[in-house]
């Protein structure tokens, strides 16, 4: 069962930066704002499936930055729930 984990490791740490990177680009070209449930959700999952590669393939530094990455997003999706954020 391990094993099988371990190799679902990099794919899934993959999407996860592939999702945040999509939020990203979005919120560049103006697709989506910063207050978006959209751009807050995409980085919080993004960087969750990332924390899921890195349990397996351990970086201190990386850990850290998405845990942050993690927490602020939280932050941002209870911001939208308490103001109704925009939908865009």
């Amino acid at each position: 069962m391990y094993d099988i984990l371990l190799k679902l490791s990099d794919p899934v740490g993959i999407l996860g930066v592939i999702l945040i990177l999509i939020a990203y680009y979005y919120l560049s070209v103006g697709r989506w704002i910063a207050d978006s449930m959209r751009f807050q959700f995409l980085n919080f999952l993004g960087a969750w499936l990332i924390l899921y590669s890195l349990y397996f393939h351990w970086n201190l530094s990386s850990v850290l930055i998405e845990v942050a990455w993690i927490i602020i997003s939280m932050i941002g999706m209870y911001r939208c729930f308490k103001f109704s954020c925009a939908r865009k």
